[in-house]
């Protein structure tokens, strides 16, 4: 008896090689918002940044919880004339997915697969974990949604002694105004896009009833 397979077995069953999810358009420069569209939908979040395409993992349980439970805290209070979703969003030659969209409702119902920023009243992005994520979050995606001119960029952090902690910013003249921000235990108030108020304490942890 030997704890080793047979020999030729290796030959009848060699090791995968590496799985190519989808072929990438050939170009001779930078991708496009149009190559963007064009990539197959694969579970994973795809962003065309600068033009090269930025793959990001599924997100942890802690992160997909949080984003469902602001979806439901905006969605109970939003206008009739807004959705929530997840979406793709055009900002610019840049095409992003934010984790949560606030737009026009008549263009996210009728099953648009791309929104223009001007179609975007407010996103949200939840911070993902180590530097790459934070970098996004904090320094590369922000400035690129005032640019677009959204209104509103909302921003939640899942990591460190006050988490989770929630900022809001108005877009003005110079871009990205903080208005409001609140921790665990606080009250969060803002009145744009619309009124909301909710303790960030609950995007976390044991449902709070």
């Amino acid at each position: 008896m030997t704890a080793f397979p047979r020999d030729g077995w290796l030959v009848a069953h060699p090791p995968p090689g590496r799985v190519r999810l989808f072929a990438l358009p050939v170009t001779g420069g930078a991708y496009t918002v149009e190559d963007w569209l064009k990539l197959p939908v694969t579970g994973e979040r795809i962003e065309l940044i600068d033009g090269s395409f930025v793959v990001s993992p599924m997100p942890a349980t802690a992160h997909a919880l949080a984003k469902t439970r602001l979806v439901g805290v905006l969605d109970d209070t939003r206008p009739q004339d807004y959705e929530i979703a997840t979406g793709n969003v055009n900002v610019g030659e840049d095409g992003l997915c934010p984790d949560i969209v606030v737009g026009d409702a008549a263009v996210m119902t009728a099953g648009a697969d791309m929104l223009m920023a001007a179609e975007v009243v407010c996103v949200v992005e939840i911070v993902g974990p180590g530097k790459g994520g934070h970098r996004r979050d904090y320094e590369i995606k922000p400035p690129k949604y005032a640019a677009a001119g959204i209104p509103v960029f909302m921003r939640v952090e899942l990591h460190g002694d006050d988490a989770p902690r929630v900022e809001v910013f108005n877009l003005g003249a110079q871009g990205y105004e903080l208005v409001a921000e609140a921790k665990a235990g606080d009250m969060l108030t803002i009145t744009e896009p619309f009124p909301i108020s909710f303790d960030p304490a609950w995007l976390t942890g044991p449902r709070h009833r």
